[in-house]
């Protein structure tokens, strides 16, 4: 991989390309106009581009880029406020002071809701296998715009940990997290952006297995929660009871502890 500015570098986007270039040791090219698929080919490489004021990944040979963004954590949020009930929050039984911990981080949403949730005295900690998608989601949890106080005080309060899930867990000390999250990335497609799209091409491929069910419920107080597509098999292969949620394609699972 390679990172490069905008086409119209400015003192912002160059002190973002010097971040990126210490955090993930790699190259700086310099961008002098030429576009991403012409440096592409030219360093037969990914590019990441530091913007105005975000990062965006463009992975070698395709022109869709990606980018931190809190998704549907936004609207989720509203409705929560508004006094709805989110079904991650339902099937976590989340309580302010609790902990959770995100194997399966990706953009945070879940974990933007859960830390709205736990508030200042509780912790929520997401870990992510891969490098380039923990530091966009770290970098974005951090600066991304918005005029949404409290969606930005929660994404602040996220602890973004780049990590292999299963060997973080093994870690961690017994009874240690209130929660244990896992969202292993949907073999069959839900979300319809093109992001996400982007994030499934670039991101870890996650795949549960018993060393992991096993170690979540381990390092947790309270319950395990998986959340897969409602059709999947995970859900009674590992022993979750699944929750159904009428009209949706995302069911959640829980085992207690």
């Amino acid at each position: 991989m390679i990172v490069t500015t905008a086409g119209r570098p400015d003192a912002q986007s160059v002190a973002l390309v010097e971040e990126a270039a210490e955090r993930l040791q790699v190259p700086v090219v310099e961008r002098k106009k030429r576009s991403i698929p012409k440096l592409q080919d030219i360093y037969q490489s990914d590019v990441l581009v530091a913007g105005k004021d975000r990062y965006s990944f463009y992975r070698r040979g395709s022109e869709e880029p990606f980018f931190f963004h809190p998704n549907s954590a936004t609207y989720r949020l509203k409705r929560i406020v508004k006094g709805e009930v989110d079904p991650l929050v339902a099937a976590a039984g989340l309580m302010p002071g609790d902990s959770f911990l995100d194997c399966t981080l990706g953009l945070g949403s879940d974990a933007i809701i859960a830390a709205s949730v736990v508030g200042v005295d509780g912790r929520v900690e997401g870990i992510e296998a891969d490098a380039v998608v923990a530091f966009l989601t770290e970098t974005g949890l951090r600066r991304f715009p918005i005029e949404f106080p409290l969606l930005q005080e929660s994404m602040e309060r996220i602890e973004v940990i780049h990590s292999e899930a299963v060997e973080f867990l093994k870690s961690c000390p017994s009874d240690s997290r209130d929660v244990v999250f896992l969202d292993p990335m949907f073999t069959t497609p839900i979300e319809e952006s093109s992001n996400f799209e982007t994030l499934r091409e670039i991101g870890a491929s996650y795949r549960l297995t018993d060393e992991w069910v096993a170690e979540a419920l381990r390092v947790c107080r309270r319950r395990v929660v998986l959340k897969d597509h409602y059709e999947s098999p995970m859900f009674e292969s590992f022993g979750f009871v699944q929750q159904i949620r009428p009209y949706t394609k995302v069911h959640y699972g829980v085992l207690d502890k």
